[in-house]
């Protein structure tokens, strides 16, 4: 292992018998592509990061579940739901990817590097999905518990249903689900003397816009999203039943 993944597995805190599993997870399938010319098709997926994630993302799930059910034991399971779902998210993944400083070891291709690749939220939290399959391939579900467990120990604490409410990125999930971009969010309207306004604020994407209004942009964002992805249920519950007829 490398001075530079050595340190990194430090910050993890736990040591690798594979260390191959490590850098396999901090390969971005750009950094694939460009660096294995010639290589089959099989080689150059072996060698990125993707089915990493999907691994990681199981094992977290199941964890984070685990965990919140211990110290929320009257919790709903709404309420419990509503929690996972925003430890989980995006958002929260690439928070802890930035203070693990994963962008600093994550290996991308060159393109990808000239968008600021190690600084999108979407390469950090697959990163971070892919590392937490690497500790649990190299060490099994204690060991992705243990690193689970320090690395999520200040979310898992703060979390509450109430803040857990986030429809901007229950709305970005759902569109990135569809293969579609991330939403923008547009002030329509400023109402009011400056002590006491209101702000309307419309949700764009690639099929349609909602609105919502508030006394502070975010919150108008928010109210935003959230009549978005009221729009945007039962569409998918139609297209659902479109494919199941098929």
């Amino acid at each position: 292992m490398t001075p530079k993944l050595a340190k990194l597995e430090a910050l993890i805190g736990h040591r690798f018998a594979d260390g191959n599993l490590l850098e396999r997870a901090l390969t971005h399938r750009s950094w694939a592509y460009e660096n294995l010319p010639g290589e089959s098709e099989e080689a150059v997926r072996d060698a990125q990061n993707e089915s990493m994630e999907f691994v990681g993302d199981s094992v977290l799930g199941l964890i984070i579940a685990e965990r919140l059910f211990q110290i929320n034991p009257k919790s709903t399971e709404g309420d419990l739901t509503l929690m996972k779902h925003h430890l989980v998210s995006t958002t929260t993944l690439a928070r802890i990817a930035e203070n693990l400083s994963l962008g600093d070891y994550v290996r991308v291709g060159r393109g990808e590097e000239k968008t600021g690749g190690r600084k999108k939220q979407a390469l950090l939290a697959n990163t971070l999905e892919a590392v937490i399959a690497a500790v649990f391939l190299d060490g099994g579900y204690s060991a992705a518990r243990v690193f689970l467990g320090r690395i999520f120990a200040d979310e898992i604490r703060s979390a509450t249903p109430k803040n857990s409410l986030d429809y901007k990125t229950m709305l970005q999930e759902m569109l990135q689900a569809e293969k579609m971009t991330a939403p923008a969010y547009n002030v329509v309207k400023t109402d009011g003397p400056p002590h006491d306004r209101t702000f309307l604020v419309e949700a764009v994407w690639e099929t349609g816009k909602a609105r919502g209004t508030g006394t502070s942009i975010k919150a108008a964002e928010m109210m935003a999203a959230e009549m978005a992805l009221n729009m945007l249920g039962p569409q998918k519950e139609t297209k659902t039943k479109r494919v199941g007829k098929n």
